[in-house]
This record gives structure tokens, sequence and C-alpha cells, in this order.
């Protein structure tokens, strides 16, 4: 079964870290990939912009709205992702706990369900 490990990350938290602490980030992330693409498990993963640069489109009445930032105002948001292909929702959630971020915020695990036209 594939999973999503949804990356979230509080801006606040990401500032108070060193050039050191955020690199240590970074090389965990390639940490981690090696092992769980050898294994079979990584399906892909993505590092998404900061939500300064994030537009969100509406569309109302036909009328096409495009604002300035993510579609909620929050503490955190969503940094990036990885999908895994595991054999149960332990093993997605041991990946999880893998990622380096998971120490600083939060890793969301939600189950693939669907995949219209993707490769995943």
């Amino acid at each position: 079964m594939k999973f999503l490990l949804l990356i979230h990350m509080n801006p606040r938290i990401w500032e108070t870290l060193t050039e050191a602490e955020r690199q240590a980030v970074y090389d965990g992330h390639d940490a981690l990939q090696g092992p769980i693409r050898e294994s079979g498990e990584l399906v892909g993963s993505v590092a998404l912009a900061e939500p300064a640069q994030t537009a969100t489109v509406k569309v109302r009445d036909s009328e096409t709205i495009v604002t300035d930032g993510p579609y909620v105002e929050a503490k955190e948001f969503l940094a990036g992702y990885y999908i895994v292909e595991c054999e149960t929702q332990e093993r997605a959630n041991e990946i999880a706990a893998m990622i380096p971020d998971a120490s600083l915020t939060a890793v969301e695990v939600r189950p693939v369900i669907h995949a219209a036209g993707a490769d995943i």
C-alpha cells in the first residue's frame, strides 16, 4: 500500500536553527532516501517552496480569483512530502519518524487511495 508522508514545518522554528542545524536536516533527508530507495519503499519525494511563494486559485461564478499565499493561514505549512510503498501503516509510521523534520514539527502519514494517471 502507498502512503503519503506530509512534512509540516513551522517557519518560526526553522528560523531559530543555525545553518549547521539546517544542513543537518538536509543531510538527514539524504541519509533517509538511500536506504528506502534501496528497499524499494521510496516512490518519490518533493520539497516545496515556502508559503510566501504560494498562490491560491479559486473559481467563483466563472471568475478566476488568484490570491497570494496558502489557502489556510496557519502556524505550520506543508514543506514537502514523500510517497512510500510499505506493507503496513506501522512501517510507514517508522519511515515518517526517520524524516528529520519530525523532530522539529510533524509528519502526517496518510494512505493513498487513488492516483489517476499518476505513476505512483
